[in-house]
């Protein structure tokens, strides 16, 4: 990003409660106060587990289920995959509900060409450079925009994911990987 949208998510941050100096620069206090908001945006009750997986399990079941993913119709809402309309999206159950909401609300927002840019959510492997299973392998993980917000591109001075979206996610208790990690920012799970 640009220093200026740098300073415009700098000022959001700081006018929503979490102080921080305007200056463009992403160091580790934008990057605190940045997940302390959206922390402040998500549920409570959180509804989601943490990463672990003993906790993944019990709320999911194992990776790789099949009987626990359904096919969530995403036609009319603008989703593309390599450039072809989306029709459906397969995701775990327990997460259908809100992922529905969530790309129904990037639809009707200022940056709903990112979802041109679906990536996949069900995806049976592990992690990359690992040895756990990735939360896609539950589908409760999807992927937007890769090309701008790839796994090594640092949040934000690289990657270009908006805030705004994460706001979305956040709201519905999803875990940005751009906002959390500083990298990965096309990656969103459903946990904390």
């Amino acid at each position: 990003m640009r220093t200026p949208d740098i300073k415009a998510m700098q000022s959001r941050i700081s006018h929503s409660g979490f102080p921080l100096v305007i200056d463009g620069q992403w160091g580790p206090k934008s990057a605190a106060a940045c997940q302390n908001y959206l922390r402040a945006m998500m549920p409570n009750p959180h509804p989601w587990p943490t990463s672990d997986d003993v906790s993944l399990i019990r709320r999911f079941g194992r990776p790789g289920d099949e009987s626990n993913l359904v096919n969530l119709s995403v036609v009319g809402l603008g989703v593309k995959y390599d450039g072809k309309d989306c029709r459906t999206i397969r995701c775990h159950k327990l997460v259908a509900e809100s992922l529905h909401r969530i790309i129904d609300e990037i639809s009707g927002s200022v940056h709903a060409s990112i979802l041109t840019h679906y990536a996949g959510c069900y995806n049976f492997r592990k992690m990359r450079n690992g040895h756990r299973m990735s939360t896609h392998s539950w589908g409760i993980a999807i992927d937007l925009a890769p090309n701008w917000n790839g796994n090594l591109a640092p949040w934000p001075s690289v990657a270009t994911m908006p805030l705004e979206v994460m706001e979305i996610f956040a709201r519905e208790g999803w875990l940005s990987a751009g906002a959390f990690w500083g990298r990965d920012s096309m990656h969103y799970q459903a946990s904390t």
